[in-house]
């Protein structure tokens, strides 16, 4: 069993396009996986998932919409995968859902605006003891290959692993969501790919902390 945790101090930043999109894959992949949507305030993976069971989308994608951290993990040992889409900010739910992940993402643009609060979001939770190795960011909504490397750079200065590839900032991602699909789900094989990538990198990441995923 493992658990992944998406964080982030900002709403809107990709944890629920990356928390779908993994969800989806690992299902594809034969693992038991549940999700626990942690913003209840705005249920964005749950009110998802309902539009995909409405459409007979496959694979089906089990959402439990929670309030506490202790609520979002319960049950976790019963399933391969656990993944948890945390609250719009960082609060005390997201240093307990840290403490027993295996892995926290941080989905982050790639400019000062989004970098700045990511790198300081990681480094609450270090000074609170979490290990930096169980850390990692995911450049999403990214407008060129040039600004992710840039981004790329400027996290490893600080001292943060970045998932390898990038999502490019595409309508085409959103309208998925709007009929129930995962951005993995792409007619557009360049989208695709890039989505692919992405999500392959953080199951990786979560491989090299706990085998098997």
């Amino acid at each position: 069993m493992a658990i992944i945790a998406f964080a982030s101090q900002k709403g809107g930043v990709g944890k629920s396009t990356l928390c779908r999109a993994l969800a989806v894959e690992a299902i594809r992949s034969g693992l038991t996986t549940v999700v626990s949507d942690l913003d209840a305030a705005q249920g964005t993976v749950h009110e998802w998932a309902r539009d995909r069971a409405k459409i007979g989308l496959q694979p089906s994608v089990v959402v439990r919409l929670c309030r506490t951290a202790t609520e979002a993990l319960d049950g976790a040992g019963e399933v391969d995968l656990l993944l948890v889409d945390g609250p719009a900010k960082a609060d005390a739910e997201t240093l307990a859902l840290a403490r027993v992940a295996d892995l926290i993402v941080q989905p982050c643009g790639g400019g000062l605006d989004d970098l700045r609060p990511a790198i300081r979001t990681f480094n609450g939770l270090i000074d609170r003891g979490i290990p930096r190795d169980r850390l990692l960011m995911a450049l999403i909504r990214v407008g060129s290959e040039a600004e992710a490397g840039s981004a790329r750079d400027y996290l490893e200065v600080a001292g943060y692993a970045c998932a390898a590839g990038w999502l490019p900032e595409r309508l085409t991602y959103r309208t998925l969501h709007n009929t129930g699909q995962a951005i993995t789900e792409a007619r557009v094989a360049g989208l695709r790919s890039a989505a692919e990538a992405l999500v392959q990198s953080i199951i990786d990441a979560a491989q090299a902390v706990q085998e098997p995923v």
